[in-house]
Formats: structure tokens, C-alpha cells, sequence
């Protein structure tokens, strides 16, 4: 059956789309008091690169070939709302009353016919379940592929692990794990945590031990991130292994007052830290 699928925009205007996603994210949390804004800028150029140059959607979110995302990080979700606005899966109004009596929750729910594929209020279980719709993809001799957005404390929870191992031994190249590696979690360091200084590397290195096709980048970098994820996805996923990228964020990236501080985890800027300016109205 013929299918409308969304438009594919070209690396300036998704960076344009970026921006314009960042905005109405930081607007509508802020004008509805919804906490855990930081958390949500930090992803939204990898949504970005997803949505409208990777993933091959269409105009009908229940499209039965379409590629998945689970968005893991579940409570920075803000981006995925904003976006699923954008391209039609949401009524604009929901987005907009967002904590406000709409039905969307601060951490994301499963609910096919707006496009969320997964419910991940409780971190760790996200991976699980992109793990076994790739599987089942397999299974049926499914061409879609599927992707899953963690965050790095979350890697701390085993069961993340328990679904790398599954996918590595069932050889799921059809998955791909994007760690949105911005070395905070909730309100301290990473590395004061669970991690070591070198965050990234160290992730890189054991999703590849763990039998991943694993690579690092910018994770603000629309272009490198979409090189990276084409260049998996038409080489049918480097010799049958399933792939990480590790792309290094700043929580709270866009608004100056909130940059990678630990405080902003839930925290909302007020007027005065709002003044201290942001990137995305100079785009």
C-alpha cells in the first residue's frame, strides 16, 4: 500500500529544525511548569537528526514498515512531544496544554496512533523493549529498524546490560542504541556516580566489548550524527552487529543559565536566568 512519508530535510534546515524544536520545548515547558527541561534540550538535535533525516516514517504513524524509536530517558521527553507536533502524530493543542490537562505524561507513554512506541517511565526498561521489537522484526523478515534513545545514568541500570547481551547474541542488526551522553544524572555528575572522567570512551569501549558496532560524536552535530546512523543503516548494520553511538551532549544545551549545572535537573530557570540569553534565537 502507497504511503506519504514525511519530508527529508536537508542538514542546514534540520539544524533550522533544531532550533525552532529547542524553542517551543523551552516556551512550553516554562509557560506550563513542567520540571525536567534540561534533560529534554539535551536530545533534541539527535531527535532532530532522527525525525527528519534518518528514520524512515510516514505521514500515518501506524505504518506498519516504519522505523521505531523508543525513547528510553523517559522524562526528557519534551523534545519527542514537540516534534510529534511538528510533523502531525499530535493534535498541536495537546502539545501546547503539555501539564497542563493534556493527556501526554511527563514521562512518556506508549500510545500508537500519536506515534510513541513505548511507555519508559521507569528507567532501564526502553532498551528491553527495542531489543525485542528488533528481534521480532527479524523473526518476520522485517526490513524496518529500530532505535533507542538511553541516557547515561541510565546505563547504570542492569537490565540494559541483560538486552545488549540479547542483541549482540541474536545478532539484531536492525538496532540501533543512541546514548545521549550529556554526564549527568538527576543532580550530580555521572562520574561521581557510577562513571569514570572519561565517560564517553568508556561507553564506547564497553558497548564494544559487549559484541556492538560502537562509534562517538557530537551529539549537537546534525551532520555527524546523521553520517554516522545512514552510513549503519545502508551497510545493513556492520556485519551483523547490532550499534551504539555514544553522542556527547550538554544537559540544558541552549539556554546559557542551565548548561551542564547539576541544579536544573528538575529545576526551571527563572526570569532573571532566562535574561542570560540562548542559542537558538540567533539561528
Amino acid at each position: 500500500m502507497a504511503h506519504k512519508t514525511i519530508r527529508r530535510l536537508g542538514n542546514r534546515e534540520a539544524e533550522r529544525k533544531a532550533h525552532q524544536i529547542r524553542e517551543d520545548v523551552v516556551r512550553v515547558a516554562t509557560a506550563n511548569e513542567a520540571g525536567h527541561l534540561a534533560p529534554s534540550l539535551s536530545s533534541v538535535d539527535i531527535l532532530t537528526s532522527l525525525y527528519y533525516r534518518v528514520m524512515n516514517i510516514s505521514a500515518d504513524p501506524a505504518w506498519v514498515d516504519r522505523d521505531r524509536l523508543v525513547f528510553s530517558k523517559a522524562h526528557g521527553c519534551y523534545g519527542v512531544y514537540a516534534i510529534l507536533a511538528d510533523i502531525g502524530y499530535l493534535n498541536p493543542r495537546d502539545w501546547e496544554t503539555f501539564y497542563r490537562g493534556s493527556f501526554l505524561c511527563g514521562c512518556i507513554e506508549r500510545s500508537g496512533p500519536h506515534g510513541i512506541e513505548a511507555s519508559c517511565g521507569s528507567l532501564g526498561h526502553g532498551l528491553p523493549l527495542a531489543a525485542g521489537m528488533a528481534f521480532g522484526a527479524k523473526l518476520q523478515g522485517k526490513a524496518y529498524r529500530v532505535y533507542c534513545i538511553v541516557g547515561d545514568g541510565e546505563l547504570q541500570e542492569g537490565s540494559n546490560w541483560e538486552a545488549i547481551q540479547f542483541a549482540a547474541r541474536h545478532r539484531l542488526s536492525n538496532l540501533t542504541v543512541i546514548v545521549d551522553c550529556n554526564s549527568l544524572q538527576a543532580m550530580d555528575f555521572v562520574k561521581n556516580i557510577m562513571g569514570r572522567p572519561d565517560g564517553d570512551n568508556e561507553l564506547k569501549d564497553k558497548l564494544s566489548a559487549f559484541g556492538f558496532t560502537a562509534a562517538t560524536c557530537d551529539g549537537h552535530s546534525i551532520g555527524e550524527i546523521t553520517s554516522i546512523l545512514k552510513g549503519w543503516a545502508r551497510k545493513k548494520a556492520g556485519a551483523l552487529k547490532p550499534q551504539a553511538l555514544v553522542a556527547r551532549t550538554t544537559k540544558g544545551y541552549g539556554l546559557y543559565c542551565m548548561e551542564n549545572i547539576p541544579k536544573f535537573h528538575f529545576r526551571l530557570p527563572s526570569d532573571e536566568e532566562m535574561r542570560q540569553g540562548n542559542r537558538y534565537e540567533r539561528s
